[in-house]
């Protein structure tokens, strides 16, 4: 009778290889856990694995390197998972994640969406998504520069500085305007910089080109840090309140895309 149930028993349970590899990865939630060492004692009763079993699997993964022993008995992820974290974020280009995204926006609002990078005292427009019958008579070409302080993605890194790079900031570029909107004085660049913190949402009211309204989000990596910026440009008459909430989706699309958890600050 005992061995009919082995082997019911046996036909069961899956392959061994994949057995193997569920084992593994549930050692690897355990130790993920945690920034320090984990006893092996621990990861046995967490992951409900023999000791002998749990202790075979962590000597093989610390071969890979992708577990260390900080001392006897004791483990912790090891730094072959950050080596191949890095490559994996080496290869997610922000334009790449958003170029999808960018054209799915474009098509619901018809107003062209741009994908700006700060670069120094500017930013740079890297990507836009863009169709003759938006209207607008001025479209910023890809590579095309343009003061932090004179646009909506600009704002928002200056947003992202403390008040004292602001300062600086204000010192080196004299806040030089370009058309009777745009925002020379630094109180009232701050003020504008503090609502901008606020809401997440930064503005540019005909500062840069008069005639042209922009909105914009940021998109952020996965430590929370402001990477870009995607706008939406249109007609100064014609730009709506209601893309706000699809300029918002999109920009937390792309950045989820890039490791960004929503839960984290930014």
């Amino acid at each position: 009778m005992k061995k009919a149930d082995d082997a019911q028993n046996a036909a069961s349970v899956p392959a061994p290889s994949i057995q193997v590899l569920e084992r593994m990865f549930s050692i690897i939630d355990v130790l993920s856990t945690r920034d320090e060492s984990i006893s092996l004692k621990e990861v046995s009763e967490r992951t409900g694995l023999h000791p002998s079993t749990t202790h075979r699997i962590l000597n093989d993964l610390a071969l890979g390197r992708f577990v260390e022993r900080p001392e006897a008995g004791h483990y912790r992820l090891g730094m072959r998972f950050l080596e191949l974290g890095n490559l994996v974020k080496g290869r997610l280009s922000v334009r790449d994640a958003a170029l999808q995204p960018m054209r799915e926006l474009h098509k619901l609002i018809a107003q062209p969406v741009n994908l700006s990078m700060r670069q120094g005292d500017e930013i740079v427009y890297i990507e836009r998504a863009y169709s003759e019958r938006s209207g607008m008579q001025v479209v910023r070409a890809i590579g095309g520069r343009a003061p932090l302080h004179l646009t909506s993605v600009g704002k928002l890194f200056l947003a992202a500085d403390d008040p004292a790079r602001v300062r600086a900031y204000a010192t080196r570029t004299g806040l030089h305007g370009q058309t009777r909107n745009s925002i020379t004085q630094l109180a009232t660049l701050e003020k504008e910089l503090s609502k901008v913190r606020q809401t997440g949402i930064a503005r540019d009211n005909e500062e840069l080109e008069l005639g042209v309204r922009c909105m914009a989000a940021g998109i952020h990596d996965d430590q929370g840090k402001l990477l870009a910026g995607l706008s939406i440009s249109a007609p100064a008459d014609r730009i709506n309140e209601s893309w706000l909430a699809k300029l918002q989706a999109c920009a937390s699309e792309i950045s989820q895309a890039l490791g960004h958890e929503p839960s984290k600050p930014g």
